[in-house]
C-alpha cells in the first residue's frame, strides 16, 4: 500500500498486516518511519516490507513495482493512501499544481493499472479519497485530485466486475493525523461539536473500515465511496436541534 509509514496509512498497514496480509510499507522520504512500521507489524507477528519511491513519475512508479515484485507474485490488495496537500492553497502555481494531481491521481491511476496484471480475481482495491470533495476548505488542487480519485473508483469498479474485483473508495474525515497537526485541542473540541459521534477521527477508524473492504466480508459493496467521519456536518446538535425538542 502507499503512504504506509504514517498517520492513516501506518494504522491500515498495521491493521491488513494483523488481518494476514504481506504489507508492502511505500514511503517517499521517511525511511525512518516507515522502518519502524514494519518493525511494529513484525512485532505483533504480520509480514512487512518497506519499499521506496516517489510517486511523481514515471521512474517512481517503475522502481515501486519493481520492489514489490522481486518479493511477491502477486498482489490481492492494493491501497492507495499516498497524497500530499499543497502549500500555496488558493494561490497555487502551475507547477505544484501539476505534483499535486502527479501523486494524487496520476499515481493511483498507473499503480492499479499495473497492479491488475498481478492481482488474481476477487482482489481488492480500496483508495483513499477526503471528505473535502464536498466541503470548500480553500485546497483547490488537494480536494479537486480526491473528487478525481472518487469517479476513478466508480469507473474502475465497474471495469473489473467480471474479475470478481472490487473497488471502493474510503473517504475520512477530520482525523488526528499529522497532516492535521493543525488542529489543537480548541480546533479538536469545536470539530466534534460538528460531529455526531462527538470527536475527531483516529487513524484506527480508518483502518478499520478499510480492513473490512478488503475482506470477503465485503464481497458484494463495490463502487462506493464511503465517508468515514463519524457523522461531520450532519447538522446541529444540542437544544438548536429540531428532532430533540420534539422528544421532549
Amino acid at each position: 500500500m502507499t503512504g504506509a509509514s504514517r498517520g492513516i496509512g501506518r494504522a491500515i498497514a498495521e491493521r491488513l498486516a494483523a488481518d494476514g496480509a504481506r504489507v508492502a510499507v511505500h514511503y517517499r522520504s521517511s525511511e525512518t518511519a516507515a522502518k519502524d512500521t514494519v518493525a511494529a507489524i513484525e512485532r505483533g507477528g504480520g509480514l512487512a516490507f518497506a519499499v521506496r519511491a516517489d510517486l511523481g513519475g514515471d521512474d517512481g512508479l517503475d522502481s515501486l513495482f519493481a520492489q514489490i515484485e522481486e518479493r511477491v507474485d502477486a498482489l490481492d490488495i492494493v491501497v492507495n493512501n499516498a497524497a500530499m496537500l499543497s502549500a500555496g492553497r488558493e494561490d497555487i502555481g502551475p507547477e505544484e499544481f501539476d505534483r499535486v494531481f502527479a501523486v494524487n491521481v496520476r499515481a493511483p491511476f498507473f499503480i492499479v493499472q499495473r497492479a491488475l496484471a498481478l492481482m488474481p480475481d476477487g482482489g481488492r482495491v480500496v483508495n483513499i479519497s477526503s471528505g473535502s470533495t464536498r466541503m470548500a476548505l480553500g485546497d483547490f488542487a488537494y480536494a479537486m485530485s480526491k473528487g478525481a480519485i472518487d469517479v476513478m473508483g466508480r469507473v474502475l469498479a465497474n471495469t473489473v466486475g467480471e474479475r470478481g474485483i472490487t473497488v471502493n473508495t474510503v473517504a475520512p474525515g477530520l482525523t488526528e493525523t499529522g497532516m492535521t497537526s493543525w488542529l489543537d485541542d480548541g480546533a479538536a473540541e469545536a470539530v466534534g461539536r460538528f460531529t455526531a459521534l462527538g470527536r475527531i477521527g483516529r487513524a484506527a477508524d480508518i483502518a478499520d473500515v478499510v480492513a473490512f473492504l478488503a475482506s470477503d466480508d465485503a464481497r458484494w459493496i463495490t463502487g462506493q465511496v464511503i465517508d468515514v467521519n463519524g457523522g461531520l456536518w450532519l447538522g446541529l446538535k444540542g437544544p438548536g436541534n429540531r428532532w430533540l425538542s420534539l422528544r421532549r
